[in-house]
């Protein structure tokens, strides 16, 4: 790790919790840090009360990101693939809950239209690249075709093969346009995946993530891994590595996936200073409606804590 890497906020994970939360590296063994050279780094072991700690430092961590990428003018794309039930939503969602959605936004495109069809693969996908001063999360994105497409044989053998040819070229044509390009895959384990499913069979608040789509994921488990496998054969290029997140401990995964990003993009912290507010204008003179001429929705819900300040 750099000296410049090792200085970054966002590289020096705060002291953590004793209590372990599913992290299966034992005290004290040493892991290597995706896309960092140098020496090895030790797990820091994390309960719930610490990954929210944690999360925090991060997210203000993400702010002063957001502050660079906006004040320096610097598109960056961020790629989330991986098996369904990985745990890719959850990381997007902590990632833009503490960012501006002007800056920051999530790309989750539909099936295709018959229209969409009949365009080259990727122009769908291009019309959602940043702009100077904007980060875009893709909840998967052109490798589509490389996943679901190829395995439900969505596509032909020969769009698939062209796909395989294009994507390095692509990717490095969005690198030299200056997109910073970071992907990353979120694994997860046979069992673990079924366990995810049950819980949103179990749960009617969440019965709408599995697609009937999710469903064939399942039923063609190794299909889908001899996929991957080819797919990372031919994209895992040097200008835009794939990035492996262990996703069977979600809370894990998503400070890991986080932390990493971090590490990936030369941020300075450019916060803006602190801001005061000013005196509100005196009414002088000004005369509020009646009350009774507004339409208020119904209080279903009430406070037990009394207030007596004058709404508006």
């Amino acid at each position: 790790m750099s000296n410049k890497e090792k200085e970054k906020p966002g590289n020096e994970p705060a002291t953590l919790a004793k209590k372990s939360d599913g992290v299966k590296a034992e005290p004290g063994s040493e892991i290597k840090q995706a896309g960092v050279s140098g020496p090895a780094i030790k797990p820091v072991l994390v309960d719930k009360k610490a990954y929210a700690e944690e999360l925090r430092r991060l997210q203000l961590e993400l702010v002063k990101l957001q502050e660079w990428v906006r004040f320096k003018n610097q598109k960056v794309v961020v790629i989330f693939e991986g098996r369904d039930a990985a745990g890719k939503g959850g990381v997007i969602k902590r990632i833009t809950e503490s960012l501006n959605p002007r800056v920051c936004r999530v790309v989750a495109l539909p099936s295709p239209t018959e229209r969409e069809k009949t365009q080259w693969y990727f122009q769908r996908y291009v019309a959602h690249l940043p702009a100077g001063g904007e980060i875009v999360l893709f909840d998967r994105s052109w490798y589509n075709r490389a996943g679901v497409e190829r395995v439900m044989g969505f596509c032909t053998d020969s769009e698939y093969a062209e796909f395989l040819r294009s994507v390095p070229e692509f990717e490095r044509m969005l690198v030299r346009s200056g997109i910073i390009l970071i992907k990353y895959w979120f694994s997860v384990s046979d069992k673990e995946q079924e366990l995810r499913f049950q819980a949103r069979i179990a749960d009617p608040t969440r019965r709408w993530k599995l697609s009937p789509m999710d469903l064939q994921s399942r039923a063609r488990w190794v299909e889908y891994s001899k996929a991957k496998d080819e797919m990372f054969s031919f994209t895992d290029i040097k200008q835009a590595p794939w990035y492996v997140v262990n996703a069977d401990n979600k809370l894990c995964a998503r400070l890991n996936c986080i932390h990493h990003l971090l590490s990936m993009v030369p941020y300075e912290d450019l916060t803006p200073e602190p801001i005061s507010l000013p005196p509100r204008q005196k009414e002088q003179g000004y005369v509020r409606p009646p009350i009774t001429d507004q339409t208020f929705v119904p209080e279903v819900y009430t406070s037990l804590d009394s207030s007596d300040d004058d709404h508006h």
